[in-house]
C-alpha cells in the first residue's frame, strides 16, 4: 500500500489538509487506535503534532499504544469532535503507519517542542485522510484521499 508524508498529502491536496490540520488543532486531544498482540483493536486518547511536513505521534514511555506501534505501525486517528454535536468543519480521520524515530531527529523535536521526558515518537505515513460533513442540511458529503488516487466525493441525501 502507498503511503505519504503529511507534507506530501498537503501538496496533493492542500484544501482538505487545511481543513483536517483545523480540526486536529481545535483540540488538544484526539482518539488513536492501533492493533494488540492478538489482533483487536485498542484506543486511547493521544496529542496529534504538525510540524516540519510531518504529522508527529508522541506517548509516554513504555505506553501501550507505543508497544503497539513499534509491533505494528498501522494506526487510525480520529479528530476529537468537540463540545455538542456542532463538529465545526466536519468530522475528521487519518489513517497510516507510525514509525518510531530516534537521535537526531527525535533530540531536535524534544528540543523544539519540550515534551515530558522519556518519551516514544512516531512520524507517520499516510495511507488515507476521510472527512465526513453535512452541507446545506441535507447532504452527508464523504471526501476520501488516499496517495495516488484523486480526491473521491460521495454525497448522500
Amino acid at each position: 500500500m502507498t503511503s505519504v508524508n503529511w507534507e506530501a498529502f498537503a501538496s496533493a491536496e492542500p484544501e482538505l489538509a487545511r481543513i483536517t490540520e483545523e480540526r486536529f488543532r481545535a483540540h488538544r486531544h484526539h482518539v488513536l487506535a492501533t492493533l494488540r498482540k492478538d489482533g483487536s483493536p485498542r484506543t486511547c486518547g493521544l496529542e496529534a503534532d504538525f510540524r516540519g511536513g510531518e504529522l508527529w505521534l508522541g506517548m509516554m514511555d513504555g505506553s501501550l499504544k507505543a508497544l503497539d506501534l513499534r509491533r505494528d505501525p498501522r494506526f487510525a486517528l480520529q479528530a476529537n469532535p468537540g463540545e455538542g454535536t456542532e463538529m465545526g468543519g466536519g468530522d475528521v480521520r487519518i489513517a497510516g503507519r507510525a514509525y518510531e524515530v530516534e537521535g537526531g531527529r527525535k533530540s531536535g523535536y524534544a528540543k523544539e517542542v519540550e515534551p515530558p521526558e522519556p518519551f516514544h515518537l512516531f512520524r507517520t505515513e499516510l495511507t488515507e485522510v476521510v472527512r465526513t460533513y453535512v452541507e446545506d442540511e441535507r447532504y452527508l458529503v464523504v471526501q476520501v484521499w488516499k496517495p495516488g488516487a484523486p480526491l473521491r466525493t460521495v454525497r448522500r441525501a
